[in-house]
């Protein structure tokens, strides 16, 4: 018979051992990732100035492109209960930020000219380039950066946050309405381009002090766009997501395809394209967020 003593040791290694295997593996996902610095490109940088936007409950119109009985509509309003704070970037990534990255290799040039002011946001960049720089960041500065998704977007934005609502009454079945109401409003967007990026804070902050949002550059988010089709009484019947084609948000949402730098140039799905294209990232403090870097960037390697 085990004495008390014997069962004491057998249940301490019990939980003892899941969690040395547990640390064990979230070391060496982290070296393999970079989260723990062994030596390599230079040393540790200081994260960027973020801003930590505050739990609450809020309503936003959803992304995607929605079909109910067969006729196009505005997406629903959804109302999301936030648990957690959201620590965010408060500038978007600058010329000079995303110069450092390229200087170490990890990411690609911009196709944008070179801005004589650094604090310009970068533009010219694509959603791969975005990935890029945050897998950098994140080793550099040992956390976890990563793209907003439009739903964080959106939660950052407040009231900044642009409704794409066309505002048609879902028993109208004209579609010459929808088509007059979507020309009026893609001539408006045309008509208050701006072009040139400007210096950071040139937008100004938004309540929660986040500069920029909704200015002439969109964001980059991590969220794929979707086609959803619902019944006549509003129940989604399906949805097909586009993991290719991501959600930008600024002055409004465009759907863009994740090699694309220059909007003007092609690859807006739909709509009047985005005058430049860059990003901010967020601050992922969950306990887990290395595991689930650790996880992606193994699933991206190469075999």
């Amino acid at each position: 018979m085990a004495t008390i003593a014997e069962e004491r040791r057998t249940s301490a290694l019990s939980v003892v051992l899941p969690v040395m295997l547990l640390a064990g593996l979230i070391g060496g996902l982290a070296l393999t990732t970079g989260l723990i610095d062994t030596g390599g490109i230079g040393g540790a940088l200081p994260g960027p100035p973020t801003v930590t936007v505050p739990p609450r409950t809020f309503t936003y119109r959803s992304d995607g492109d929605f079909v109910r009985a067969g006729i196009p509509v505005d997406a629903p309003l959804e109302t999301v209960a936030v648990a957690s704070p959201l620590h965010v970037m408060k500038f978007q990534v600058t010329v000079a930020d995303y110069a450092l990255c390229v200087a170490d290799r990890a990411c690609a040039a911009a196709e944008s000219r070179p801005a004589s002011i650094q604090t310009v946001p970068v533009t010219g960049v694509s959603y791969d380039d975005a990935r890029a720089y945050a897998d950098w960041l994140s080793t550099r500065t040992r956390q976890v950066w990563r793209l907003p998704s439009d739903a964080e977007w959106a939660f950052a934005a407040g009231t900044r946050f642009a409704d794409d609502a066309l505002g048609i009454a879902l028993n109208n079945k004209n579609p010459a309405i929808r088509w007059i109401a979507n020309y009026e409003r893609e001539s408006a967007r045309k008509a208050g381009s701006l072009q040139a990026a400007q210096p950071q804070g040139n937008f100004g902050e938004n309540e929660y002090g986040i500069a920029d949002i909704g200015g002439n550059v969109w964001e980059w988010t991590g969220t794929c766009h979707r086609r959803v089709v619902m019944d006549g009484d509003g129940r989604i019947i399906s949805q097909a997501p586009a993991c290719g084609v991501y959600v930008l948000e600024g002055k409004h949402r465009a759907p863009m395809s994740f090699f694309i730098r220059d909007a003007k140039g092609g690859g807006c799905s739909v709509g009047t394209p985005p005058d430049n294209l860059g990003f901010r990232l967020v601050r992922d403090s969950r306990w887990y967020a290395p595991l689930i870097r650790a996880f992606e960037t193994s699933r991206l390697r190469p075999a």
